[in-house]
């Protein structure tokens, strides 16, 4: 017998992002179209890299690239509603990072959506793996304090 997993609470994420849900994002069926998920899963992982000042996407000599994603639905979410997109580092390996994202409702104590990001290092000019720069660890690092 397969255990349910268990929704993630707000306490497991130690940084958020806000995010304005667009009247593009929902779909026929009333609610945010799974694939803006994915889309927020990424703009929140490389939005905190850019704010911390360790990706230059432009420029910089390594780069993520996105090797797996996942997400489970807990509960549906509608334009014009405003949601949270909650941030913990699951693993750093040599040279990759596996990110959990949880989408929540603002002020909701259970995530709606949750889910993982895998990125994989790699050279700007090769795209061969290279290890996770020392610059990005640190302010990772943090990240993995709060498992659930």
């Amino acid at each position: 017998m397969t255990t349910k997993p268990q929704i993630p609470r707000r306490a497991d994420f130690p940084v958020f992002r806000g995010i304005t849900t667009r009247w593009m994002d929902n779909d026929v069926y009333g609610h945010v179209n799974n694939v803006v998920y994915y889309s927020w899963f990424d703009t929140t992982v490389n939005a905190f890299l850019i704010e911390q000042g360790v990706l230059d996407p432009a420029s910089g000599d390594a780069v993520g690239v996105v090797v797996e994603t996942l997400c489970r639905y807990h509960d549906s979410v509608a334009f014009p509603e405003p949601v949270e997109a909650g941030l913990r580092v699951e693993r750093i390996g040599t040279s990759s990072v596996r990110y959990e994202i949880g989408i929540f409702r603002v002020g909701a104590e259970l995530a709606s959506a949750d889910g993982h990001f895998v990125h994989v290092y790699v050279d700007r000019e090769t795209r061969r793996p290279v290890a996770v720069p020392e610059a990005v660890r640190a302010v990772l690092l943090p990240l993995t304090d709060h498992q659930p």
